[in-house]
């Protein structure tokens, strides 16, 4: 799975006394973010949904190590353009003029 980014707004200087302060006592505010996110998640998000997640990750980093499709020909990937592109030209004949 993907990791997605959050963009929190926050006051500047006070942002700016937090990671001085932080800074003194060694600790980091990106890794304080992502405890917190973490607890939220699991606060809020079901066990039985954070289970199945986790069996999807681990299934994913599994399939990815275990098993690697074979490269296709470049006569296939040809095929699958002209697919595409008679497909797409259907759909296009029925849009409405713009």
């Amino acid at each position: 799975m993907k990791n997605a980014t959050l963009t929190v707004t926050f006051n500047a200087e006070k942002l700016d006394a937090l990671v001085f302060h932080m800074g003194k006592k060694e600790a980091d505010l990106q890794e304080e973010l992502n405890d917190t996110v973490q607890r939220l998640y699991e606060k809020y998000v079901p066990q039985a949904t954070r289970e199945y997640i986790d069996d999807k990750v681990a299934r994913e980093r599994g399939g990815r190590e275990t098993s690697r499709r074979p490269a296709r020909s470049s006569a296939h990937r040809a095929r699958n353009l002209r697919s595409e592109d008679a497909q797409a030209e259907k759909v296009e004949d029925h849009l409405p003029p713009v």
